[in-house]
């Protein structure tokens, strides 16, 4: 049987031996607890606590701040040390719930209880799932109930559950699909009563075979839920990818998969949605995977939001030796760490800690372009690479906005397959970000204009 795929892609080392037989360890923190009121695309949450405030697990202490935002939920029981700026995983510095965690855990009235899913409306369901603060746990961030409430529903015709994990080393996903298939069937069935006319499928690479099987198992006896494997090829997982891999409809720049009758979760967040609508658990912990060649035991673990990466190394038994790069996601759209003393937000599922640096290497080998059209011919979503970095570079942004360079994923691809070893992902992003900073200032500035002709 031909696995189903999608045009372009690459093909890196998958590295996933250092961790795929490793069973998922829970792990409770015990240092200080730190929460980014932006975890999430969208409006950063505004805090319902403040300073000196007693706090229960599974207790909101932010709540979302508009539409596109997300509640941020405590982990830990203990006391609010502060609200004050601090660095986050990203990189940058942002107002943080800071928490005095007591280690033990104390969960908040309600956290546990059954619920019967099949007595829910939609809106109770999406409800409950907005309260627990549940987004996208595949590294999208975007807020799941907004996802659960398109405007055409009786439409959506696909549930697709995204089992792809096509980065290279990250196997969390893979190892909660072979431990917990029951928490990721509990939140397909809650979507397939939500959209009666869809059917369910679960998609995964087919180098995951222990997965797939145990999912099989899992959906036995269910006429609406049905297995695929997928192709093992990188960036599968890509929601762009995915849905045309699966339902062979190709999505255009600007569109949504609801667009194209599809809802696509990945398993972790269905997974979440389960536990938040069944079992009323709030979003507080996530599946992260240490590893790399400089970890002296990589692993998997079921980690509490706004634990340290510091302390999370450590359970996995530290550095066997120094790394010259650790990444936080995975190798091809992570984000370079400086500091491991930074919260485990929502968004990532991964440390990796590397003896060498690919980046390094790369820079010492690159040359001018060759125009050899590999980076076309990989790009996943059909873009010309080569002609993005030829504007980009001279800064001729109308140009590059007419290449559809807004539509790059940011997946790495192209750098990747490129002999001339040009750093073609990193100026993409760059780019982007100064073409989407212009086009706000003027949006502003267009804004205050008309306010100002009405006075």
């Amino acid at each position: 049987m031909r696995l189903k795929s999608f045009r372009g892609g690459a093909h890196p080392a998958t590295m996933k031996e250092l961790s795929e037989g490793k069973p998922i360890v829970v792990h409770r923190a015990v240092g200080e607890m730190v929460f980014p009121l932006s975890q999430h695309i969208g409006k950063p949450a505004v805090p319902v606590v403040k300073r000196g405030d007693p706090v229960l697990a599974g207790q909101m202490i932010a709540r979302a701040d508009g539409f596109v935002s997300a509640n941020v939920i405590s982990s830990c029981s203990g006391k609010v040390k502060a609200i004050e700026s601090r660095m986050t995983s990203a990189g940058v510095i942002a107002q943080c719930i800071v928490i005095d965690n007591d280690g033990k855990y104390t969960l908040a009235p309600g956290i546990g209880e059954i619920s019967d899913y099949t007595t829910l409306t939609n809106d109770q369901i999406v409800e409950k799932v907005k309260a627990a603060g549940v987004v996208g746990l595949g590294g999208a961030g975007f807020p799941t109930h907004i996802k659960l409430a398109p405007p055409h529903p009786e439409e959506i015709d696909y549930i697709i559950a995204n089992g792809a994990e096509c980065e290279p080393y990250i196997t969390c996903d893979d190892r909660l699909m072979q431990e917990q298939p029951q928490w990721i069937v509990g939140g397909i069935r809650i979507l397939l009563q939500m959209f009666p006319a869809s059917r369910a499928v679960i998609a995964i690479e087919d180098n995951k075979p222990a997965a797939i099987a145990s999912m099989e198992r899992a959906i036995a006896g269910e006429s609406r839920m049905e297995v695929m494997r997928l192709k093992t090829k990188y960036p599968q997982g890509s929601e762009r990818n995915l849905v045309h891999a699966v339902t062979r409809r190709k999505m255009a720049p600007g569109d949504l998969p609801s667009d194209l009758g599809c809802v696509a979760c990945n398993v972790t967040t269905l997974a979440a949605v389960y536990r938040a609508v069944c079992l009323n658990e709030p979003l507080m912990e996530k599946g992260f995977t240490v590893t790399g060649d400089a970890v002296a035991e990589p692993g998997n673990f079921l980690v509490k939001i706004g634990t340290s990466f510091a302390e999370l190394l450590e359970a996995a038994g530290g550095f066997k030796t120094e790394p010259k790069k650790v990444i936080i996601g995975g190798p091809m759209m992570g984000i370079a760490a400086t500091d491991l003393n930074v919260p485990i937000a929502k968004i990532y599922n991964a440390l990796i800690c590397l003896t060498e640096d690919p980046v390094e290497k790369a820079d010492a080998q690159m040359t001018h372009c060759i125009r050899c059209g590999r980076c076309a011919r990989a790009c996943p979503v059909g873009l010309v690479p080569q002609m993005m970095n030829f504007y980009a570079e001279r800064k001729d942004y109308d140009r590059y906005v007419k290449l559809h360079g807004l539509d790059c994923i940011g997946c790495g691809t192209c750098a990747f397959v490129c002999p001339a070893k040009r750093p073609l992902t990193q100026l993409f992003k760059m780019t982007k970000g100064v073409i989407l900073r212009e086009q706000a200032a003027e949006k502003a500035k267009a804004q205050r204009e008309k306010e100002a002709a009405k006075v």
